[in-house]
């Protein structure tokens, strides 16, 4: 695994290019850290407005970079790749920050540590000061008509073969000429402290952000934790929440394919609701270990696409959504986040999502199908979702 010193710099500006400054400060660094700084991998703690220009000077450069804050902390991380060349994850023992599509045919993203400089900061919402606007926007009919026909054609497929539950979702473009990167993740850092919120960009792929809830592995040595999630509700002030059948079955199909998959040692929790943003959800723990047999590979190439995101049985619910939704997901509802730094992986599913396209976004959203479903709730469900991104709009 990756090692890293971790050096104080008050100021990484006053620094960068002035081969001068940086030997006065190698008295500090010392000879092996410094090593490190100029060939490898390092961390570097910096102000938080000098976190800020790096995103910027990246953007700027086209070079690649992902900037991140986990659930319920302070502290926000970046690595930013030293120039643009695209890797991929090969077996996941590749240590470094993936990002990963939907469609687990097609290849995982990397920035590996080595090769990236890592900066780090605390971030306060005093860095953020604007006024949250209510975004009213129109929807067209045929949009709405569109998700709903989609959502009959689901319980359709649901009807008339084994699948349990297709998770369906849809695109929507708004045109944001104006957008300002760097404001909009501060945005998504102040009003979604309970998620993983992250800015991606790679000049080869694409430019990302996103405030997900949902974690979909969490590693540390060799003992894992995951969960599963479904159901979405508002939040109306309280976690005392009454779940309704349809979301109780959705959940707990979730929790029998992940149980079912894993075959193995594993602790399962009750049910219980958490919070993500303004919406909240029915949630599982589920723990186990790894083992020399029971890779970090294996267990993530069953987990992903997890029935949250796709549907069950997996082959047949991903076949219809790739068949039927229209559109490419890309990363949407792929995951993203730290693997194997310090002994420890960190990893995310993708949602609550946004791509920058040339003068417009794309906005992700969808929800679980079950036979049950209501087709014009769902998609009242997805306006619900969307709001979570257009919250943060300039």
């Amino acid at each position: 695994m990756a090692k890293h010193s971790i050096a104080i710099v008050e100021d990484f500006n006053a620094v960068k290019g002035q081969k001068n400054k940086l030997k006065c400060i190698s008295y500090f660094l010392t000879v092996p850290i410094l090593n490190v700084l100029l060939k490898e991998s390092f961390i570097l703690k910096i102000k938080t407005t000098s976190f800020f220009d790096k995103i910027t000077d990246s953007l700027k450069a086209k070079l690649p970079f992902v900037a991140y804050r986990h659930p319920e902390k302070d502290e926000l991380k970046g690595h930013f790749q030293k120039n643009d060349n695209l890797h991929y994850i090969s077996d996941f023992s590749e240590s470094g920050f993936v990002f990963t599509p939907f469609d687990n045919a097609k290849p995982a993203v990397l920035f590996p540590l080595k090769g990236s400089a890592t900066f780090k900061t605390n971030f306060s919402s005093a860095y953020t000061n604007f006024e949250e606007k209510n975004h009213q926007r129109s929807l067209s009919e045929a949009s709405k008509e569109a998700h709903i026909n989609l959502v009959k054609k689901g319980i359709d497929l649901l009807n008339t073969s084994d699948a349990k539950k297709v998770v369906l979702s849809r695109k929507e473009i708004i045109d944001c000429p104006d957008l300002n990167i760097v404001e909009t993740f501060k945005r998504l850092l102040k009003n979604y402290t309970n998620a993983m919120v992250y800015v991606w960009f790679h000049p080869k792929v694409g430019l990302w952000l996103g405030a997900t809830p949902e974690t979909l592995l969490k590693v540390e040595n060799d003992s894992f934790k995951t969960v599963s999630l479904a159901g979405t509700q508002t939040y109306q002030g309280s976690l005392d929440v009454v779940w309704q059948q349809k979301e109780k079955q959705e959940q707990q199909f979730v929790t029998d394919y992940i149980v079912e998959k894993l075959n193995d040692d594993i602790t399962v929790s009750a049910p219980h609701t958490i919070k993500a943003g303004s919406l909240v959800h029915l949630c599982t723990d589920i723990s186990g270990k790894l083992s020399q047999e029971f890779t970090l590979n294996r267990l993530i190439k069953l987990l992903h696409p997890t029935p949250a995101v796709c549907g069950l049985p997996m082959n047949e619910a991903k076949t219809f959504i790739l068949g039927n939704e229209g559109y490419d997901r890309g990363f949407y509802t792929g995951f993203l986040g730290e693997l194997n730094i310090d002994n420890s992986s960190n990893l995310f599913v993708n949602l609550r999502c946004m791509q920058v396209l040339q003068k417009q976004l794309a906005i992700y959203i969808g929800g679980g199908i079950t036979i049950d479903s209501n087709p014009k709730k769902e998609w009242e469900e997805t306006v619900a979702k969307s709001k979570v991104m257009l919250k943060v709009l300039n």
